[in-house]
């Protein structure tokens, strides 16, 4: 597990996911929405964003969590391992009304991104998993067949998962 893709819904667990993976393997770690937004909060240009992707995914070990579709190729073509998590829509609006008490609606300091929720946004994650889950799919079979795929499905399983790469990251080599 050295170059690692982080997909799922908003609120799924992608960034508190990725910290705890890029902390246990000491892995370079980008979250790809403070890459996607200026310092205005504007989004890049597509061309941009992509070839930014492109310089992101050359080093050997890299850990990156984000959806962003529209560019998930370059990412799955490059990656080892794609980790989806595939959690339940009220479970991801649960996680997105916790970062929203959390940070107030503001700063995300660990993803160094604005927290922006808006109404158009819970219906995104309401509809997840009926319109880009699919997608997301399709994407992973069509550019990510040589990675392993690891599918989580639950907060339990999130924790299940990371206690079980802690053990072995802990065990003698």
């Amino acid at each position: 597990m050295d170059r690692i893709a982080i997909l799922g819904c908003g609120g799924s667990g992608k960034t508190y996911l990725a910290n705890r993976i890029a902390a246990l393997l000491d892995l370079p770690l980008t979250h790809l929405d403070a890459v996607y937004y200026d310092l205005q909060w504007k989004p890049l240009p597509q061309n941009d964003f992509a070839q930014r992707q492109h310089e992101l995914v050359a080093p050997q070990r890299w850990l990156i969590e984000g959806n962003h579709a529209g560019t998930l190729p370059i990412r799955l073509q490059a990656a080892d391992t794609v980790i989806f998590l595939d959690l339940p829509a009220t479970t991801c609006l649960t996680g997105i009304l916790q970062r929203r008490l959390r940070y107030r609606g503001g700063q995300h300091t660990e993803a160094g991104v604005y927290d922006r929720i808006t109404w158009n946004f819970f219906r995104y994650i309401w509809g997840y998993r009926h319109t880009m889950r699919p997608r997301v799919r399709e994407l992973i079979a069509e550019h990510g067949t040589h990675a392993r795929l690891i599918t989580l499905t639950s907060r339990r399983g999130i924790r299940r998962f990371l206690r079980t790469l802690d053990a072995e990251q802990s065990a003698p080599q």
